[in-house]
């Protein structure tokens, strides 16, 4: 039998009622003759509940023991999900990270697949077992204890499970009905795309867009999963929702395919650096020890042996940067006269895999932003992608006005 691979988000399956529909989504799917894989994350807000736990109990929390309390929620999800296919006599089972088994690094909380080994539920799928209802977001680790793939690890669960059983598709239910252009919520012209390519995906995932975890879609791309994004609360037909797949399969697209955004970041300059060969990695060696993740980075024009280096991150780790520079600078590993953070900007992206053939993109990007009086503060771009940090009160101004420059509301 082919095999299917589909994916509940903690919204859908939020309550037994919900649970239920899903259900009976994966019904219709064995109807149709496969044998289905079902990734389940734990029920909405159940995660955010266990983890308060765990750091009301312990603030300073072993990790094993937090992977341990925090991977429950899905297994019980898995559990309500095999009990309900089978009152449908649907003939299913719950299987947890451990009975795949799923082999995951030792890193607890953000632990890596290193292995899914598919004998055990091939053998069961041979017996006539039709749906493994499969606990997301958990795996083993070499020592055999539980760990945790980090938030929004379900949707890499799902993936690499349809890599390893070579499933048809996988598909991802969740609140929305598919990939925006952009975020419905800043442009009522934002408009949902039928197809969008790998690599457009990741950018817009690691840009802020909240639809796919960045992991998942790098293993979809790296082993050529065809990914379906569609809504569990709407009745689908088989072109529903939003498919990421290769290039190749997109006969046509627009040049940019998405404006995409980022709420918090800050923007970080060491003034007055000393420049010599060697202070790139000076500064940046300490802040990746402190795990600070830098994004954009810019250094100016070096004037009488000093120069400014300038780069953003989180807005959360901001207090862990200025940390990491002072320390580096106590070290005598670096020289500045200031650290300044401003946290109150925001990045802005446009996306595309049209961009590659096209010139002129970037240029219609700044000068729409000089026209509604945006100033840019740092710049970065890639083949596919130019970000900007600009003034976090011009973001939702900033999002619709690219938006509109570039014809997202019409297809290609």
């Amino acid at each position: 039998m082919p095999i299917l691979v589909m994916k509940f988000g903690g919204t859908s399956v939020a309550t037994l009622d919900r649970i239920r529909r899903a259900a009976k989504r994966v019904g219709r799917e064995v109807a149709n003759g496969y044998d289905v894989i079902v990734i389940v994350s734990a029920m909405s807000g159940e995660t955010n509940k266990l983890v308060g736990y765990v750091e009301e109990t312990s603030p300073l929390f072993d990790a094993r023991e937090y992977d341990a309390v925090v991977s429950s929620g899905e297994n019980v999800t898995a559990g309500l999900m095999a009990l309900t296919l089978q009152e449908m006599d649907v003939p299913a089972r719950s299987w947890q990270g451990w009975q795949v088994p799923l082999k995951t690094t030792s890193a607890h909380a953000s632990a890596r697949i290193e292995e899914i080994q598919t004998g055990n539920i091939t053998a069961k799928f041979a017996e006539g077992m039709k749906v493994a209802v499969v606990a997301g977001f958990q795996g083993i680790s070499p020592e055999g204890r539980i760990t945790t793939l980090g938030r929004g690890g379900s949707d890499t669960t799902a993936v690499a499970f349809a890599a390893a059983f070579g499933a048809e598709r996988c598909d991802i239910y969740t609140d929305v009905d598919g990939v925006y252009t952009t975020d419905p919520r800043i442009t009522s012209k934002a408009r949902k795309l039928d197809r969008i390519a790998f690599e457009e995906m990741l950018e817009l995932a690691s840009l802020g867009a909240k639809v796919l975890q960045t992991r998942s879609v790098e293993l979809a791309m790296r082993y050529n999963v065809r990914l379906r994004v569609l809504s569990s609360f709407e009745d689908n037909d088989e072109n529903a929702g939003t498919l990421v797949c290769s290039e190749e399969d997109i006969v046509e697209s627009n040049v940019v395919a998405g404006v995409a955004y980022s709420r918090d970041e800050a923007k970080m300059t060491l003034v007055s650096v000393a420049d010599r060969p060697g202070i790139a990695a000076a500064i940046f060696g300490p802040l990746a020890e402190a795990g600070v993740n830098v994004d954009m980075i810019v250094q100016n024009i070096a004037e009488e042996g000093r120069t400014d280096m300038t780069f953003s991150c989180p807005t959360d780790q901001v207090k862990r940067a200025e940390k990491a520079m002072t320390d580096a600078q106590e070290r005598g590993e670096i020289n500045f006269h200031d650290l300044v953070a401003d946290t109150d900007v925001c990045k802005v992206s446009i996306v595309g895999i049209g961009m590659r053939s096209h010139a002129g993109v970037a240029a219609k990007m700044f000068s729409t932003l000089r026209d509604e009086g945006i100033n840019i503060k740092v710049i970065t771009t890639s083949e596919i992608k130019v970000s900007v940090l600009v003034d976090r009160k011009y973001m939702e101004l900033a999002v619709q006005s690219l938006h509109d420059a570039f014809g997202l509301e019409r297809a290609a």
